[in-house]
């Protein structure tokens, strides 16, 4: 037990506000940089030190490697018996409860859980049963169909509703969508699953139509925290509501400038309707930055001063000092990825190591170019974002095999490993299945298919496998071991590369010893997946350039940032173009790109590369720097290029140097995607683009988007 922390000591002003009010609703906004986690793990130790049982605490995060974290931290300053407070992620929490109470949903409480590739899987399995016209190549592909199912269930809107809006390609699919939603929904009762959506669904169902265990769990976390408030969305924000319902002790805390999630349902505006939810609200501004230097600072505040609609924040430091951001023209993509090599190199002899350093971007195709420069020049990268280990053939094989063990009736995982059984196509292992569950047969029973084959080992082995992993004191890490002691021989026949992929395999047993059961530590890998096989390595040092996307970046820090591809229609992307929240969710991706610097930031952009599949009409848009940049006073940046004399960046040198204009093609009407309009009925609008010719579609500031025929409606410039 601590003597007592001395918050005025340790906290600024907004923090210590932040800490100190305990009871009742509180909005925190904190900047980029501003103390965030510091301010949620001084206020766990200010509730434990003030007699609140850890028990009645609630700490819900987006990982729950942060929420870990926080709890040691909490510990170390004030008290052991913060590790006991409950904390996690809204799906870990889910997890929890519906496991507790899966008998008020129809469910057993050993379903699984679906990953993103197994519930594709599932979607095209389905798809193959409806039959669609085999003639019908625009139907979407499996991955476009999860993501519109997702987002359905994420955003609370039927299929029906979302694909004009955002899906307009596959109008004319929406019945056989509407119908596959409702097939899914089938499927997963019937084979106990439960995909990622499901699990806060599920949760918020409970919540708001069982009163009993409403109350019970609002009773059992009478002081509930959220971080990153900013990137739930309406089911999540519900959640919250029902779980604070009785006491209103609830802490959100969040930056809406750092909201870049909304493909998966993500909704900033919650921080502005959390005062809605609770009239009484607290709001709380963290404005002091601890992480970068004022001038990256203050082009970062110009950044979002331009932002649609945002909480008024101004981002400040004591590190008055530094080098002015530097935008630089590198002309082309080579002279691109060979800009940020020699820069790289001149850090490094300037004394920075490369882990302090990393190459940021909108997409992760955009590093291609500059992930072979640096091989060939011998600089060692690792890469984030784009490849997900978990989504690897070899580990879902593996998986799959001890999946079967926790859930019999895992369908998605017993076609898999029976498919990987020699003489077993896809016909096979589904006559085998649903034997199986007409049967209701153990897993062990596999090789009692009445249509085996003597002599036919296969189905054999995969029972004495089934057998020993079913064991009821199995270890998990001693069954992991066994299962791969299995797969070996099947790793070794599929996969050239079978030495690194076993690598891959053995860290599992590590992971895999940290869990006294199957299950959890199944569950916790779909609901937590490590991003790459770098990820199991614990306490790995090697030093090397960090590349990654905006998105997996968000949350880090270095010292040295370079972001590349700043440029109009990579960033912002030209698929934001026709829709203003897209374009402001872009503004706020390259707010969270440029706020990773502590030091250095640099911004890259080739002006003679031009977009390689865009439409005749959509050829304005090759203007060359992005036109947030464009759009930002002069004094915040500096401006360079490769075959220009070295000068160095400076507060003092901030002179923006002309920039050759491209010539643009007009459409014959003369007016071009991005002009301003004026309509005689809808009013004034934005050009988002030309269909043809005759066509042209454009954003009306009242009434939304339009689709004109130019032959039949005036449109007058503004």
């Amino acid at each position: 037990m601590s003597n007592g922390i001395d918050y005025e000591k340790v906290l600024n002003p907004a923090q210590l506000s932040a800490v100190m009010t305990i009871e009742g609703p509180v909005l925190v906004i904190a900047g980029a940089g501003s103390g965030k986690t510091r301010t949620l793990v001084y206020r766990l130790a200010r509730l434990v030190e003030t007699g609140v049982s850890p028990e009645n605490i609630l700490l819900l995060t987006f990982t729950r490697k942060a929420a870990g974290e926080m709890l040691e931290r909490a510990a170390g300053l004030a008290d052991e018996r913060c590790r006991h407070v409950p904390g996690g992620t809204f799906h870990s929490l889910a997890y929890r409860v519906l496991r507790e109470n899966a008998n008020l949903l129809d469910y057993k409480d050993t379903f699984s859980i679906l990953d993103r590739s197994d519930m594709e899987e599932v979607i095209q399995s389905l798809v193959r049963d409806m039959q669609i016209d085999k003639g019908s190549i625009r139907f979407p592909k499996r991955g476009t169909l999860a993501s519109i199912l997702s987002k359905s269930a994420n955003l609370q809107v039927d299929v029906e509703d979302l694909i004009p809006e955002e899906y307009s390609q596959f109008l004319e699919y929406i019945p056989e969508m509407k119908r596959l939603s409702r097939l899914y929904g089938v499927y997963k009762k019937d084979n106990q699953l439960m995909d990622y959506d499901d699990l806060i669904l599920h949760l918020r169902k409970l919540l708001s139509e069982n009163e009993a265990l409403r109350d019970r769990l609002s009773q059992q976390h009478r002081y509930i925290m959220v971080d990153e408030y900013q990137d739930t969305n309406g089911i999540q924000a519900d959640i919250v509501k029902w779980l604070a319902h009785s006491h209103h002790n609830i802490m959100v805390v969040g930056d809406d400038s750092q909201s870049i999630y909304s493909f998966r349902g993500a909704n900033y505006k919650n921080m502005f309707d959390f005062p809605k939810l609770f009239s009484e609200t607290k709001t709380i501004k963290l404005e002091e930055n601890y992480r970068s230097t004022q001038p990256i600072l203050t082009f970062t505040n110009a950044l979002m001063d331009q932002a649609e609609e945002r909480y008024t924040k101004c981002l400040f430091t004591k590190r008055a000092n530094g080098e002015l951001p530097t935008v630089v023209d590198t002309m082309t993509e080579p002279e691109q990825a060979l800009y940020i090599c020699r820069s790289i190199k001149e850090q490094i002899d300037r004394g920075r190591s490369m882990k302090d350093m990393a190459v940021l971007f909108r997409a992760g195709y955009h590093s291609f170019e500059l992930e072979v420069e640096l091989a060939r020049q011998g600089i060692p990268f690792i890469k984030y974002g784009g490849f997900k280990f978990m989504e690897s053939a070899h580990i879902k094989d593996l998986l799959a095999h001890l999946r079967v063990v926790a859930n019999r009736d895992d369908t998605i995982s017993w076609g898999r490993i029976l498919r990987l059984v020699k003489k077993i196509g896809p016909g096979k292992s589904q006559a085998i299945i649903e034997w199986m569950k007409r049967n209701r047969s153990h897993p062990w029973q596999v090789a009692e298919w009445p249509e085996a084959r003597k002599g036919d080992d296969g189905l054999k082995g995969l029972a004495e496998l089934m057998r020993e992993l079913s064991a009821p004191k199995n270890k998990p890490d001693k069954s992991v071991e066994r299962a791969i002691e299995y797969y070996e021989p099947i790793l070794r026949e599929r996969f050239d590369d079978f030495p690194r992929r076993r690598k891959d395999l053995d860290q599992m047993i590590s992971m895999a010893g940290r869990y006294r059961k199957l299950g959890p530590f199944l569950d916790d890998l779909v609901m937590e997946p490590p991003n790459s096989s770098a990820d199991l390595e614990s306490g790995s040092s090697r030093d090397r350039l960090t590349l990654s996307t905006v998105h997996s970046a968000k949350g880090l820090e270095w010292s040295t940032v370079y972001i590349i591809w700043v440029m109009e229609g990579y960033f912002p992307s030209s698929k934001a173009y026709s829709n203003p929240d897209a374009t402001e969710e872009e503004r706020r991706m390259m707010y969270v790109a440029a706020t990773r610097a502590k030091d250095l930031l640099v911004l890259c952009y080739p002006s003679q590369e031009s977009p390689r599949s865009w439409q005749l009409a959509e050829m304005a848009y090759r203007s060359g720097l992005s036109s947030f940049i464009q759009a930002l006073p002069d004094h915040v940046l500096a401006y360079d290029s490769p075959g220009a004399p070295r000068k160095r960046r400076s507060i003092q040198w901030a002179k923006k140097e002309p920039r050759p204009k491209r010539p643009v093609v007009k459409h014959p009407s003369g007016l071009l995607p991005g002009d301003r309009v004026k309509h005689p009925a809808f009013g004034q609008g934005v050009i988002s683009k030309f269909k043809d010719q005759e066509k042209v579609e454009v954003l009306f500031r009242d009434v939304g988007r339009k689709m004109l025929h130019l032959g039949y409606t005036s449109l007058e410039k503004i």
